[in-house]
């Protein structure tokens, strides 16, 4: 079990092991990551992977909140 209290320099944002896990990621799932946060709130109800790549969401949907 790993400790707690302990700071791991791969998970400190601008750290020079962050931007390299951060760059090695496969442009697809990047696609997929920056269109999620677009979203802001919603779902994906299927997503196609092939080759370990996602290819296609089939179905979203877009959730407007009214509160805050």
């Amino acid at each position: 079990m790993a400790e707690m209290g302990r700071t791991n320099p791969e998970n400190i944002p601008g750290s020079r092991t962050m931007r390299a896990r951060v760059d090695s990621v496969h442009p697809v799932w990047r696609r997929l990551m920056e269109y999620c946060a677009d979203l802001g709130h919603g779902e994906i109800e299927k997503l196609k992977i092939q080759d370990g790549l996602p290819m296609a969401a089939e179905f979203t949907t877009r959730k407007v909140k009214f509160s805050p």
